[in-house]
């Protein structure tokens, strides 16, 4: 297989020129069709000499058709990289609007998904996701939704390291896939279609032979003028039975193949992957998978391309004449059975294994496009430890960064803060870097230390009407689940942001303080914020309990914030202020 140039340099020039190619070879194989008519007219009127040139157009004509096609792909190609580009642009300056935001994977009932901007506007999914097929994308979310689980996120890291080194495997990779990828066909069918072996009849083995056989005997035999050409009539009526047999196969396997483009897509991601030497143990699993001791797997699905090709023309004005002389369709029928009893079980396995180097090249892009150098350490003990930590949707240059600690003896913290100085935007970054570290990516942060947990939220609770639910009902559903999880001995780091908002001051402050309580005797490390500022009286009362605080600054017509936590509970609000600026007029007593 001749590969593409995936090199991004000079890509405006790339594409002119490619350009300025396919035309004149466009207007090239219009003239040797034109010549293929001639030389096909004179051989049947003149003499059959003119066969060979006829024959010698063809191969020029079919070779001029390859190169069209390749520049075409190479064009694509191209026209992703610059794709490609543009959007690491925009995933570097985070203006995300025009990338994919997978909005369909929220889901309210998740333990901490719809709380911390996995998916939809402004998301990480949109920072992560370089996938193409739609069971990657699947595939993806599924990772950013799952358990926090250390042996598998060490791998995961290791592998995003390595390959957000190899930009040119990353580029080739993506830009390929968004090239020529299409999901025209389901996958389903045509696995399916290739798993089924069949048994060859040896009637339409022989049938092979003989066909094309007799076929040019009795085309030489009327064109030298031995014989009449009546005698081709009666071989293309004896034909119509045999051809009419494998006509059913062939339509079913037409329909049901992989797109060519699909089929395209496999063959260059194979081609790339069998090239590569790979260090980390899941990369070195997953190439295995991929890899054949005799033909290669992009081999073989460009096998299978031209086996399609050959079945999607077989409808061409100069197929058909051939195929009722020499029943070609009996070979063809034959060599796909053939190949499909041979390796069609195997290949079928094959896309789900690519899927999987989907989502393994979305986390190496991501590391190449916006990552970070951060010192990822894991711990057996329950530990939460961060330096410089900022969250990866805030432009780097205008991300305030905090340091933070959780365990060894503080375990629960009590957040309070002015209304917009930062409570619960620095509570989604702690979650947000954690679940980052899960899937295998480097945490914004300089350092960022994660002990064996699993993440729980309560922050986004909102009413339901179709199921009668209040926004206060759905935050004591998710409190009534973190209890549950915690008294049966998990080990969890939970954020709840504004605790029991929906109720009055009275019972907002004591079900905070029992929860507080209740929730310090367990293993569990987990953050409150609120704006009941009596509950900060709890720390010294209980165990493991302390105070941290963001403020803001009051001034005469500003209110000025830092967004650097604080030691201690907030000593002042600010939400007066905020009415004002907004046009509210307080009656001076």
């Amino acid at each position: 297989m001749k590969g593409f140039d995936f090199n991004t340099e000079r890509l405006s020039e790339k594409i002119t020129e490619a350009n300025r190619k396919s035309g004149s070879i466009s207007f090239l194989r219009l003239v040797i069709f034109l010549v293929i008519g001639v030389t096909g007219v004179l051989t049947i009127s003149q003499t059959i000499l003119w066969i060979l040139p006829f024959f010698l157009f063809i191969s020029f004509f079919v070779f001029s058709i390859q190169k069209y096609n390749f520049l075409k792909d190479q064009k694509s190609i191209y026209e992703a990289l610059q794709l490609i580009l543009n959007r690491a642009e925009q995933r570097k300056s985070r203006k995300l609007e025009e990338i994919e935001g997978g909005h369909e994977f929220q889901d309210k009932a998740h333990p901490f998904a719809n709380d911390l901007d996995l998916f939809g506007d402004h998301s990480l999914f949109q920072l992560v996701n370089h996938t193409v097929s739609k069971k990657a994308k699947i595939k993806l979310a599924d990772l950013i939704k799952s358990s926090f689980d250390q042996g598998n996120a060490k791998k995961f890291q290791e592998a995003s390291n390595e390959l957000s080194k190899i930009p040119g495997f990353l580029d080739a990779m993506e830009s390929s896939g968004i090239a020529f990828y299409s999901e025209e066909k389901p996958s389903s069918n045509w696995q399916s279609f290739l798993g089924k072996k069949r048994e060859i009849p040896v009637i339409l083995t022989i049938l092979t032979v003989l066909g094309p056989l007799v076929g040019l005997v009795l085309i030489t035999l009327v064109s030298i003028g031995i014989i009449p050409g009546a005698f081709l009539g009666i071989w293309i009526l004896l034909g119509l039975a045999p051809l009419g047999y494998v006509f059913k196969n062939l339509k079913e396997a037409s329909e049901k193949l992989p797109s060519r483009m699909q089929l395209k897509a496999y063959s260059t991601w194979l081609f790339e992957l069998e090239k590569m030497r790979f260090n980390s143990p899941l990369l070195k699993e997953k190439q295995k998978l991929i890899l054949t001791e005799k033909e290669s797997a992009s081999q073989l699905f460009q096998q299978l391309d031209k086996l399609g090709l050959w079945i999607d023309n077989r409808l061409n004005i100069l197929y058909i004449p051939i195929n009722l002389l020499l029943w070609t369709d009996l070979l063809l029928a034959r060599k796909l059975q053939l190949w499909i009893n041979k390796h069609g079980e195997e290949i079928s396995k094959i896309p789900e294994l690519l899927e999987d180097w989907e989502i393994l090249v979305s986390l190496g892009a991501f590391e190449k496009e916006v990552g970070t150098d951060c010192n990822l350490v894991w711990e057996s003990k329950q530990i939460l430890k961060c330096t410089e930590i900022t969250h990866p949707l805030i432009d780097p240059e205008k991300a305030v960064s905090n340091d933070f600690q959780l365990g060894d003896l503080r375990n629960f913290i009590l957040l309070t803060g002015a209304n917009m100085s930062g409570k619960t935007t620095f509570m989604r970054t702690l979650g947000i870097n954690a679940v980052m570290a899960n899937i295998g990516l480097n945490p914004f942060a300089k350092e960022f230390t994660l002990g064996d947990v699993q993440l729980y939220t309560s922050m986004r609770n909102t009413d339901n009407l179709g199921e009668s639910v209040s926004s206060f009902y759905a935050e004591l559903s998710r409190i009534h689940t973190l209890i549950e999880r915690l008294e049966n001995g998990e080990k969890i780091f939970f954020l709840l942001d504004e605790i029991l908002k929906g109720t009055n001051t009275e019972d907002r402050i004591a079900g905070s303080e029992a929860l507080v309580k209740q929730v310090s005797k367990t293993s569990a490390l987990g953050i409150v914020s609120t704006h009941d500022i009596e509950l900060s009286a709890l720390e010294g009362k209980i165990e493991g309990v302390e105070n941290r605080s963001f403020h803001s600054e009051i001034l005469d017509d500003t209110i000025n914030f830092d967004y650097k936590l604080k030691v201690g509970p907030c000593p002042s609000f600010n939400a007066h202020k905020l009415m004002e600026l907004m046009g509210i007029r307080f009656q001076e007593k």
